[in-house]
């Protein structure tokens, strides 16, 4: 019975691989990404302006006392994109800025 279940899971195996590769080079093709990285996609959707309310600076600023150093500027500066300095970091004794204390 082992022996005929193996054999019959192997077929399976087999097969299904055999038709999903026939199904792949059916023609259908999949979006892939980063053949032109330096081009933008057309229709792709464009942040023309980021509103950064004062809870966000006041989250961005957690851990820093005043007076706000200027090398702290880039902030007026910052987009929507991701910027790990306003999120948590590393745990005591690495964490400076007191984000994993309570």
């Amino acid at each position: 019975m082992g022996r005929t279940s193996n054999t019959h899971r192997l077929l399976l195996l087999v097969l299904a691989t055999g038709l999903n590769s026939g199904l792949l080079a059916a023609g259908y093709e999949y979006p892939i990404a980063g053949l032109a990285p330096a081009q933008r996609p057309a229709g792709a959707p464009v942040i023309t302006q980021y509103e950064k309310p004062a809870a966000w600076y006041t989250g961005a600023l957690h851990g820093v006392a005043r007076p706000y150093p200027p090398s702290l500027r880039f902030l007026e500066d910052q987009g929507a994109w991701h910027t790990p300095f306003n999120r948590p970091g590393m745990y005591p004794p690495y964490d400076v800025r007191g984000w994993h204390t309570n």
